[in-house]
């Protein structure tokens, strides 16, 4: 059902536009999370849920109990000391967390699977929707190419009347700021009659893109039943989309629908990587996911649809006590709005049958680490929210185990290190063979080597689990074996994806842990733009700054094992490798060559490498379709008065000066712009916030172009 009518809505796309359309504010009050929600609706969840639920407690339940009471009779038997009481502690603690995954999965393959999502829809959408696209200095092309061929895609099926698109710049770059706006021009061109395009950026991004969408929302909100809320490297079908707007039009108290985005159009090694394991082992823990958490699910913050009112009613982040790290506004906000929507007794589901929707990963290892330092961040802050009042308690789960998701590799550090410790200890201290009551027997060092073997295969089995029932899954269906180059080529891949994850393992270990470090020392991490395309390989000098400790430690650990025993090496091999050759498997990770090289030997592929979507195809079109601007974004805009007009069309004005207030790059830009004999030397002169500054005015670009001109007919009355 909808949630407001919309009379006549061809008008909408008749009509011209403005960068955005008149105000319809909504209401978005900030949560009290130390207060219950007054008016929450009643919380309900199937019976498919509950079952899942009792499964994965069973299956946890017994694995954990199996693995910590294994781990005490391995070091009981002679004993147990401090360190060895502390190695089982941290074992305990690590294991239970690979067995909890583990019930996960388990859970989805044995529990009834959730409802399906409905089918495209046959009559017109009674609703209004915007595709939101927050971007912070992103690839503005391929922003516009996506949006673009998602709108031809929906217009296609007739359902144009229902959507808009809104694009929501945080963008603190002029290039960015160029590129995007006429990019967004572009856009309006192509869907001139087809769907409106709306446009804003914030001169100040307050709360990065949480308060971006909630600025959007609390003066724009009221216009729409639903955000789809998108990244900058989302694409999906209309298919997908159209189905995700009739289910919440079926269901009035369903306020959040998550989409599970498959990574596609990766080409180095990392990228690739994981794009395989999301395709082949992603639906069985998204099946596990989707049926224990039931309607109580989670937000990943992309390729989900919204109700707009739930959202403003329940989704108000207020800024955390104290200073950042843990303090100030929300970084991992889409988890925290969930469960705010729960909280207030809305249904938050994900759906599992809606394979068209698709995102990409990070081109290579350092570029996983750049964002992995922001969502460590943000998922330490949720240790301030959950406990707050009135969370439904599988919310709380979500924050826990994103908490625990970065939590766990200091913690397997610290086994690490116990167990050397250990080793160390029973190679250098003399035992005491007898004690003080004048026993017969004398005491033995006991430690139950076998036991301990069992227990070691044991776990990389449980660990395993989802890979191997993944693989499986593939192979015996003929669709998806052909999908991803047969049997021998799907096995072959996944021993490779394994052994390269097993390697990779121990450097996120220390690149997390050192996250977690700075978090703890009170180091904010800030919101740095995301790299999203590879490109040549990172510079053996950046790779050796990020990575020597590592190789450090690894050698480090090596000098210990072969100290202590050849033995202790061999266990710790896949660890010491890893660390030791670190610069080169980072490096590798950003090869496009060796991802190119895989996929002609056809391993790692994933069914869009074997048949490439069409909607995918269309973007590319736009794409090879789109006017070169040249190095210089501004440069260009000053050199052509067409471009400028477009550009002052859709550029956001910046808010107006307090009196005896002044922009001093704008101040100094001017003067520099006055001094210069030409548009180089201008340009050049130019710092990045002076450009930003230029950029927003139009009448400095403006003397930019009268530079441009300057120099043209000089040129022209020297020849």
């Amino acid at each position: 059902m909808s949630d407001q009518k919309h009379d006549h809505p061809d008008e909408r796309v008749l009509r011209p536009f403005g960068p955005m359309p008149p105000q319809h504010p909504l209401a978005m009050p900030h949560q009290d999370f130390s207060k219950e929600p007054v008016d929450a609706l009643p919380r309900s969840n199937p019976a498919a849920a509950r079952y899942a639920r009792l499964i994965a407690i069973l299956t946890a339940g017994g694995l954990i109990y199996y693995g910590v009471h294994e781990m005490i009779a391995v070091v009981s038997a002679g004993g147990i000391t401090i360190l060895e009481g502390i190695m089982t502690i941290l074992f305990a603690i690590t294991y239970s967390w690979i067995a909890m995954s583990t019930s996960f999965a388990v859970a989805g393959l044995l529990a009834p699977r959730p409802l399906p999502t409905p089918p495209v829809p046959k009559h017109p959408l009674k609703s209004r929707t915007a595709i939101v696209m927050p971007v912070y200095n992103e690839d503005a092309d391929m922003v516009a190419a996506s949006l673009q061929a998602m709108a031809e895609d929906i217009a296609r099926a007739g359902q144009a009347h229902a959507f808009e698109i809104v694009v929501l710049s945080d963008s603190n770059r002029a290039e960015s700021l160029v590129r995007e706006t006429l990019a967004m021009h572009r856009l309006t061109d192509a869907l001139a009659g087809t769907l409106p395009v709306w446009y804003r950026r914030r001169a100040i991004n307050s709360a990065k893109k949480a308060g971006n969408i909630e600025q959007f929302v609390a003066n724009w909100g009221g216009r729409y039943d639903f955000m789809l809320v998108l990244d900058a490297d989302s694409l999906m079908r209309a298919d997908t989309v159209l189905r995700m707007v009739a289910r919440m039009e079926e269901d009035p108290n369903l306020a959040l629908f998550q989409s599970v985005p498959r990574l596609f159009d990766g080409n180095s090694f990392f990228a690739r990587m994981q794009q395989f394991a999301g395709a082949v082992y992603g639906p069985v823990v998204a099946g596990g996911m989707a049926a224990w958490q039931g309607s109580d699910g989670n937000y990943w913050g992309h390729n989900a649809i919204i109700r707009t009112r739930a959202f403003a009613k329940a989704c108000g982040l207020p800024p955390l006590p104290g200073d950042p790290p843990f303090g100030g506004h929300i970084l991992s906000h889409d988890f925290v709005e969930a469960a705010l929507l729960r909280r207030a007794g809305y249904k938050v589901e994900m759906a599992t049958d809606l394979v068209d929707s698709w995102e990409e990963s990070p081109p290579s290892l350092l570029a996983t680490a750049v964002r992995d330092r922001r969502w460590a961040q943000g998922n330490l802050q949720h240790s301030k929210v959950i406990g707050a009042k009135g969370l439904a308690g599988p919310s709380r789960l979500h924050f826990f185990i994103g908490i625990m998701s970065y939590l766990s590799s200091p913690l397997w550090l610290l086994l690490i290190l116990v167990g050397l410790v250990l080793a160390v200890q029973a190679k250098l201290v003399t035992p005491v063979y007898f004690g003080d009551d004048h026993q017969l027997f004398p005491n033995w060092p006991v430690f139950d080597s076998e036991r301990m073997l069992t227990l070691f295969v044991f776990t990389l089995v449980i660990l395993f689990i989802p890979k191997i029932f993944g693989t499986l899954r593939v192979i015996f269906s003929r669709r998806l074996r052909r999908a991803h180059g047969g049997a021998v080529a799907v096995t072959l891949s996944m021993l490779l994806e394994i052994v390269a994850s097993t390697l990779y393992a121990p450097i996120m270990m220390l690149l997390q842990s050192r996250h977690v470090w700075d978090i703890l020392r009170r180091k904010d991490s800030g919101w740095a733009p995301q790299s999203r395309k590879g490109g040549s390989a990172e510079a053996w000098s950046a790779l050796w700054g990020t990575h020597r400790t590592h190789v450090l430690f690894g050698i480090f650990l090596t000098a210990v094992a072969i100290f202590v025993s050849p033995a202790i090496l061999a266990w710790l091999s896949p660890i010491v490798i890893g660390l030791v050759f670190s610069p080169l498997l980072s490096r590798w990770s950003a090869s496009e060559e060796i991802g190119n090289a895989l996929r002609g030997m056809k391993l790692l592929l994933i069914p869009e490498e074997v048949e490439r979507p069409a909607i995918a195809c269309v973007r590319d079109e736009i794409l090879a379709e789109r006017p070169e601007l040249g190095d210089d974004p501004l440069a260009a805009v000053a050199q052509s008065s067409d471009l400028r007009q477009a550009y002052f069309a859709w550029l956001t004005p910046p808010a107006p000066k307090d009196r005896g207030q002044v922009d001093r790059f704008l101040l100094s830009a001017a003067k520099k712009i006055s001094d210069a004999t030409n548009l180089s030397e201008a340009l050049a002169w130019l710092d990045p916030q002076e450009r930003l500054a230029v950029a927003a005015h139009p009448s400095e670009m403006e003397r930019l172009a009268k530079l441009a001109a300057a120099s043209r007919s000089r040129e022209e009355a020297a020849a």
